[in-house]
Parts: structure tokens; sequence; C-alpha cells
């Protein structure tokens, strides 16, 4: 007795497809899946969507798909599953969806390496002193000693501060295991167990900046967590210290931030801000203290493929009956961006 395929279908916004899902990937569907079509649908009410969608088991979404709410899921009377090659799911799966009993999947796990990959290479540079030294090589242009100025480089025993032991939280600190750091974190839904469990200690938000020597925020953006590194904060910095920030640029009072740096005992790496482009006259740019990067923390590039190769096993998965390795449930949606 032959198993009957799932029809599978793509939505996400214009020029998803190409960047995230290259064609072998799409070729790689297991045997029991069928792709109604390589073009996703954009929308949810042309005719063409709403006959995909009237034929769909299996959705795969990406960046600007759009909402799937009770009208969309009214035309898609088979669909069991929206698999997400991307992080958050807030934009496009709608409450209508959990109600169903609809299994969501995300790629958030794959999206955070690179970003994890990222924060560490910065922790070991921003210890290293490389980013000031080379600021100071190619703005003098003459020999330089550089223990000689900052005479505490090195990552030796240096303590890294780690905000959030969210899944890029507990990424950074896997990969800092293999280097001679003291990793200390601080998350109000952190145990001691769970902590103990990763290697590392739990301290107090206050605690953690004020002794660390880099500080990395990895929590999510939600209400509760505006402007978490509040004004006070920002002064008990560590001087000398440097503040890494590849979460949300809300998360920060970035006036105080760029107050602090001005002071001239506080660095900063910042890949994201509120708004995401700065004004054109804003401090960050100009303060040799700031490493401003555009939001590429995240998958960009090669990496992208990751995010579809998480997907597809997901719906390999699906096709043999087996649960979803990266299954979110909607109470998840209130500790996740």
């Amino acid at each position: 007795m032959t198993t009957p395929s799932l029809n599978v279908a793509l939505a996400m916004g214009p020029g998803v497809v190409d960047r995230v899902f290259p064609q072998r990937r799409l070729d790689s569907l297991a045997p029991g899946l069928r792709l109604l079509s390589p073009d996703p649908m954009e929308d949810f009410t042309s005719p063409r969507s709403l006959k995909l969608l009237a034929e769909t088991d299996i959705l795969l979404t990406g960046w600007g798909c759009p909402k799937l709410d009770a009208v969309a899921l009214a035309a898609a009377p088979r669909l069991t599953h929206v698999l997400h090659a991307g992080g958050s799911v807030k934009h496009h799966v709608g409450e209508e969806c959990w109600e169903r009993g609809i299994h969501v999947s995300t790629a958030a796990d794959s999206n955070s390496i690179p970003v994890a990959e990222y924060t560490v290479a910065m922790i070991l540079l921003a210890n290293k002193r490389v980013l000031q030294i080379a600021r100071k090589l190619h703005t003098e242009r003459v020999e330089i000693e550089p223990d000689q100025v900052f005479p505490d480089m090195g990552n030796f025993g240096k303590r890294v501060g780690i905000i959030g032991a969210s899944r890029i939280g507990k990424h950074v600190i896997r990969l800092l295991k293999s280097y001679d750091v003291k990793v200390f974190v601080s998350d109000p839904f952190l145990d001691q167990a769970a902590a103990a469990a990763l290697g590392v200690e739990r301290l107090s938000l206050e605690e953690l900046v004020a002794t660390c020597d880099v500080v990395s925020l990895h929590a999510p953006s939600l209400p509760s967590t505006y402007n978490l590194i509040h004004e006070g904060l920002v002064g008990s910095f560590k001087p000398g210290a440097t503040f890494i920030n590849t979460a949300r640029g809300e998360l920060v009072d970035q006036d105080a931030l760029l107050r602090r740096i001005e002071q001239g005992d506080l660095y900063a790496v910042l890949d994201v801000t509120t708004p995401w482009v700065l004004p054109a006259d804003s401090g960050f740019y100009t303060h040799p203290h700031v490493l401003l990067t555009p939001h590429l923390a995240g998958s960009l590039g090669m990496e992208l493929e990751r995010m579809a190769v998480s997907t597809i096993e997901e719906a390999a998965r699906v096709s043999r009956g087996e649960p979803l390795l990266h299954r979110l449930h909607a109470k998840d949606l209130a500790f996740t961006a």
C-alpha cells in the first residue's frame, strides 16, 4: 500500500524564494511530497492563490508571507502544517492558525547560528582591542605597541556577560567553550540547574553589566523588554567594557548609550538600532568607540540556504509521520521575538 503524497506550496514576498530556496533544495523534497508550484504565493486572494490553497497540505513560508487569517484558512481546508524558513512567525501566523490546530515550525534555530558566530567574533575582537588599535593605526600611521596602549588586551580570563539565554544566547555560550573566557548569564527564566547544565554562572542583570568586560544582548523584543538596558544600567557598565547588540534597538536606551560612549570609557558594537537606519547626523556613525553594522549578523548570502534545509527537513518529517523537530506552540510567542 503506497502512502498518498502531500502537496506542498510556497508563500513569501517577492524575491525571497530565489534568495532562500535554490532550485537544488526544492528538488530535494522527500518522495512523499509534491511541490504544487515553484512560484510562491505573494497574496492569498488571487484566483491562482485560492486554487493552490485549496490543494495545499504543507505551506512553506518565508519573509513577507501574507497573513494567514480566517479568510485564507477557509480557502485551505487541507492545510495542516506551516513551516517557516525564517525566525519569527508573528507577522503571518494568525490566531486562527493556532485555534485550528495547525502545526507550526520555524527555522529560528538555523537563523541563530550566524548571529552567534558574529557575536563570538566580535567578543574576541573586542577583548583583543582589535577595533580600537586598528582605528589608531589608520589614524596615526605610526608604529604602535598595542599592549602599551591597552595593557588589558586579550581574551584570557576575561568576563563575558550574556543577557538572555535564548537560542542565540545558548549558541554563543556553546561556541565560547573553546576559549579561556568566563561566561555569565542573566535571564529571569533560567534557573540554577539550567545554568549549570550550560556551564555558566547566573548573575543579576545589574551585577553582570557592572562586572563583565563584554556584554552581549540576546533577549527577545517584547513589551516587557523595551528599554531593558535603561539609563541606570548604561551608567553602570564597567569602564572600558564593550556592549554588543544583535537583538533589537528598542531594548536599549540609545540616547543614554551614546551619552555614556561620549564620556570615552565605553565601546559598542551595534548590528541593530531603532530606527533600523539611524538619522544621518547620529553620533553613532562618527564616534570612534562605535562599530555599526547594517543588521548583517543574521542569515545572509549562503547562510540563507541553511534555513531552507531546516524547513525541507521538517517537511520530510511530516511526510514520514514524524513529529516536527522545531515545532512552535502558541504559548511560546510570549517569550520569543
